[in-house]
C-alpha cells in the first residue's frame, strides 16, 4: 500500500497528519545500526550511547569488533546487542528489526551505516563486483528503511539517517564503489522524506569524506591515496584538512537530537574527508 494511502488508513480522512517536530528525546530510545562494529558505524554506536540510546546494531563476519562496541556500549550504560545480518537480505534484516525489539523496545532511529568498496574504475569492475556494491550499498540501506519506517508510521514518530560519501561530488575522488552507489541514497533520502513526514519521520543523509580514506588511519593513508590526489582533495574541503569518524558520528547525534526536529530531505556534507 503506498505511504499516502496508508495515511488515510491509519489517521482517517481529515485527521491532522502528525508534525515532524515532534521530539525524540528522554529515556528508553532504541536506535538501529547497520554496519556497527568499524569505522563510522562503530562510532555512531558509542556516540549514541554516550547519548543514553540502547542499541542494536549490524555486523557481518566481524564477532571480536562486535564485542569490542558492546562492551563500551555497556560501559557507559547502556544496552547494545550486535547482531550477524546480511543486509542484502531482506528477511534477515525485518528478523533483525523484530530481535531488536523484543529485547530492548520499539525502535526509535535507523541509521543505516553499512557500506562496501570496490576500488575500481567502472571499466574493469566484474559484473559479481558490481552486484555486491549495489546489494550492499542500495538494496542494503532499502531494506533497512523498509524495515523501520512502518513501524515508525504506526506510532507516529521516528527519524532515518542514511550514511553516504561525496565522492559523487568531488571529480578527482578515487574511483569505487561510491561513485557507483552511493550518490543514488540522496534522491532515495528526499523521496523517503516527502512520503514520511507526514508521520512525524524525518529522513537525513550524512556525506563524510571519501570512503577510500575512511579506513584504518594505522594501515597507512599513503599507500591507498597517492599524495597529489590527497593534497586535492584537502584542497575542495571546506576546512582544508582530514577528518574522524567521530565528526561523522556527531552529525548523527545531533539529527536524532530534540534540536534538529525539523530538519528532514536533507543531505548534509561534514566538510572534511574522513580518517579513522
Amino acid at each position: 500500500m503506498p505511504l499516502r494511502c496508508l495515511a488515510s488508513h491509519l489517521w482517517g480522512p481529515g485527521q491532522r497528519e502528525t508534525a515532524v517536530s515532534q521530539a525524540i528525546d528522554g529515556p528508553g530510545r532504541v536506535a538501529l545500526v547497520s554496519g556497527g562494529s568499524r569505522g563510522i558505524g562503530a562510532a555512531t554506536v558509542r556516540r549514541l550511547a554516550a547519548d543514553g540510546w540502547d542499541i542494536g546494531f549490524s555486523y557481518q563476519d566481524d564477532g571480536p569488533s562486535a564485542r569490542e562496541v558492546e562492551k563500551d556500549a555497556f560501559e557507559l550504560g547502556v544496552r547494545a546487542i550486535g547482531t550477524d545480518v546480511d543486509i542484502t537480505d531482506a528477511a534477515e534484516v525485518g528478523s533483525w528489526l523484530r530481535l531488536t525489539e523484543d529485547e530492548l523496545g520499539p525502535v526509535h532511529a535507523a541509521v543505516s551505516c553499512a557500506g562496501i568498496t570496490r576500488e575500481q574504475p567502472l571499466a574493469r569492475l566484474a559484473q559479481a563486483d558490481w552486484r555486491t556494491v549495489i546489494d550492499t550499498s542500495l538494496d542494503g540501506v532499502f531494506h533497512l528503511c523498509r524495515a523501520a519506517v512502518f513501524a515508525m508510521m504506526e506510532r507516529g514518530s521516528g527519524r532515518i539517517i542514511a550514511v553516504s560519501s561525496v565522492c559523487g561530488e568531488y571529480d578527482h575522488a578515487p574511483s569505487g564503489h561510491d561513485t557507483l552507489a552511493r550518490p543514488g541514497l540522496a534522491g532515495f533520502t528526499r523521496a523517503l522524506a516527502l512520503q514520511a513526514s507526514r508521520f512525524g519521520i524525518t529522513v537525513n543523509a550524512v556525506t563524510p569524506g571519501s570512503g577510500a580514506l575512511a579506513r584504518d588511519m594505522a594501515a597507512g593513508m599513503a599507500a591507498l591515496v597517492p599524495e597529489t590526489t590527497r593534497a586535492d582533495l584537502a584542497e575542495t574541503i571546506a576546512l582544508r584538512r582530514f577528518g574522524s569518524a567521530a565528526e561523522v558520528a556527531d552529525l548523527v547525534a545531533f539529527l536524532l537530537s530534540a534540536d534538529a526536529s525539523d530538519i528532514t530531505g536533507r543531505v548534509l556534507e561534514v566538510p572534511t574527508a574522513i580518517v579513522l
